[in-house]
């Protein structure tokens, strides 16, 4: 069954059918919140909170957008209350971001990991606006309609904020690729 079938049902009370979206959707909106926010709790509190938002206001639910957007913009406006009322720190661990390693070889495992790791850090030091395009983008895989949705925002500040992410990301980067570069 599709999502829009199953936000008519949920509508129409049947208690199933959200289940069935929050079971499709809890583990991507929980590592959207655990990304931005950087603490377990914070995040499970925060995607919990965001199913429940989404039940009690279905009704304005107008479906122009997928149920996954319109939830991940309700999830991504209480990341921000959180983000607002705490002081930046940096993440209690780099879970939310790790991949899997299937290489044999140890020394491009380690390399892998030592890239992973920077890259982890680039992102997690990008401000929340720009931290929070490039994650629905190239994690998400959310197109650019889609992410101004999210943040409300029109798409042209949606591409100018992944313009300045990238960039950004690219200039924390540089110094690690330098090290990489053969010398002469």
């Amino acid at each position: 069954m599709e999502d829009h079938q199953l936000v008519e049902r949920s509508r129409a009370g049947d208690v199933a059918a959200f289940e069935e979206l929050v079971k499709r959707h809890q583990a991507r909106a929980y590592a959207i919140a655990y990304r931005l926010l950087g603490r377990r709790e914070d995040a499970q509190d925060v995607a919990q909170e965001a199913f429940t938002r989404a039940y009690f206001r279905l009704g304005e639910f107008r479906g122009t957008a997928q149920f996954r957007t319109w939830l991940y913009r309700i999830l991504v406006n209480l990341a921000t209350d959180v983000l607002r009322r705490r002081k930046p720190e940096v993440p209690e661990d780099q879970a939310a971001f790790q991949m899997v390693d299937t290489g044999y070889n140890p020394g491009e495992n380690f390399d892998r990991q030592e890239l992973r790791q920077n890259i982890e850090e680039a992102i997690t030091a990008l401000p929340t606006d720009l931290r929070t395009v490039i994650l629905l983008r190239e994690l998400e895989g959310l197109s650019y309609a889609d992410i101004a949705r999210v943040i409300r925002r029109p798409v042209g500040t949606v591409m100018s904020r992944l313009f300045h992410a990238r960039r950004r990301l690219q200039q924390s980067l540089s110094a690690y690729w330098q090290e990489r570069r053969p010398h002469d």
